[in-house]
């Protein structure tokens, strides 16, 4: 069912300082941003850092790419898992927040609505 992590969310006071800090610290590279988060790009991997500022619950950073967020449920919940927040929609599809059977939370997105559209790439000087 889970099929990779499509990203980690790191929560912060202001999203232009952490942006710069980042991309020029750890090599990230901004793929897109909105309101309230940027997507920063790894060099090995399409998994993104994404910098927030939302008040999400710190449980919540670790976000797990399903097919279908409402099948993904229905199995994990037969399976002995519970929800803690029932599908609903994100900007690229739907999301839920599960916890299994041991009191960890299992966050899954599917991406229903499509990619979001990355950053045009500076040219090379």
């Amino acid at each position: 069912m889970l099929r990779k992590i499509d990203c980690v969310l790191v929560r912060v006071p202001d999203l232009a300082p952490a942006a710069e800090f980042y991309t020029r610290v750890f090599g990230l590279r901004e793929l897109w941003r909105d309101e309230a988060s940027i997507g920063l790009g790894m060099a090995e991997t399409d998994a993104e850092i994404v910098l927030h500022t939302m008040n999400l619950p710190a449980d919540r950073s670790v976000h797990y790419l399903v097919d279908d967020v409402a099948g993904a449920v229905a199995a994990a919940e037969r399976a002995g898992c519970t929800v803690r927040e029932e599908p609903f929609d994100i900007t690229i599809g739907r999301c839920a927040v599960l916890v299994d059977p041991f009191g960890n939370t299992v966050c899954v997105l599917d991406m229903s609505k499509g990619p979001r559209p990355t950053a045009p790439i500076p040219p090379a000087e």
